[in-house]
Order: structure tokens, then sequence, then C-alpha cells
């Protein structure tokens, strides 16, 4: 990767990924989601296997994005199982991964932008019910309390609203994110 130095490229990938699952997923992201939530959350994330990511079909996409969720959600140290916390973490760490050079390429990410789920939180859904019809979206329960079918409801959403800007849906949490601080 660097002249003059032996670095293998799989150890700098794997770095890398950590560095991101780090980044992505930092404390404001998942703060009051319950105790070691964050770390076991990054962690997860820096081991996640992503040439595993299926590219050859939405729906095979979205029950890994299921799977993944669950499988998360079953390594948290808490009682309570918060859906919408462990969909975030994985939404933002696909997200930053996709944005990332290295981490993109080596794992065809850009293959899978159009299916990515922007990464929800009370932030994304006030900007959304900002731009929706009174009762075109659910109350928002807040992430501890986030439910698949609340959630699919948002990201239906959020692909109208991405498709208006010409954009994949995950990128509108940047456009939510800098319009809402």
């Amino acid at each position: 990767l660097c002249s003059g130095i032996k670095m293998k490229p799989k150890d700098f990938i794997k770095t890398l990924q950590r560095k991101v699952a780090i980044t992505a997923v930092g404390p404001s992201a998942l703060r009051g989601q319950g105790e070691g939530v964050l770390r076991t959350s990054q962690d997860f994330l820096a081991r996640m296997s992503l040439t595993r990511v299926p590219k050859s079909s939405e729906k095979r996409y979205r029950l890994w994005l299921d799977r993944q969720t669950e499988l998360l959600l079953n390594s948290l140290p808490i009682k309570n199982r918060p859906w919408g916390a462990a969909r975030k973490a994985i939404n933002l760490f696909l997200r930053d991964a996709l944005y990332n050079k290295y981490l993109s390429k080596q794992f065809k990410l850009q293959s899978i932008e159009t299916w990515l789920e922007v990464p929800l939180d009370s932030v994304v859904a006030k900007g959304l019910k900002l731009h929706s019809n009174r009762g075109e979206l659910p109350r928002w329960p807040g992430l501890k309390n986030l439910k698949p079918n609340i959630s699919k409801g948002f990201q239906v959403f959020a692909s109208k609203q991405a498709i208006l800007k010409g954009i994949a849906r995950v990128h509108l949490d940047m456009y939510l994110w800098l319009d809402n601080r």
C-alpha cells in the first residue's frame, strides 16, 4: 500500500475496519442505550465479515441485515434488546465503510449503496417528519423503543425523499444532520 512500509494489506483492511467501526459509532450515537452497548457494538462491527454482505439482490441483503441486527442484539451485555440502537450502529458503520475508499473497494460496497438504510435517530426522524404530511409517518418512539415495523415506515418514506434529491437513501443522514445541527 505504501512504498517502503511492509504491511500486509489484510492487516491494513482489518485495522481500518476497526477504526471505522469505532469512529462511525461514537459515544453520541448510542448515548443512553445501556452499560457496555457502545463498546460491544464497536467490537461486533470491527469483526463483521464484510465479504459476506450479499450483493446479488436487495432481498438477500435485507435478510442479512436483519440477521446481523439479531446477532448484535444477542451479543449486548444488557437485558433489554434495543433493536433501534443495534440497527443504527450497523447502518452507521455500513455507511462509513461505504464512504471509506479502501473498505468500499475491498468489499465492493458501492454495489449495495442503494440498498443501505439511512441510520435512524431522533435528528433524522425529526428531519423526515418536517418533510412529511400529517399522519404520513408514525410517532418517533425513541431509539431505545424503535421496532422493525416503525423503522420500515421511516425507511420507506426516506426512500421517497432520497429519490426527490437524486441520492441513495443512506446519504439523507448527511442532509438531515446538517439541516438540524
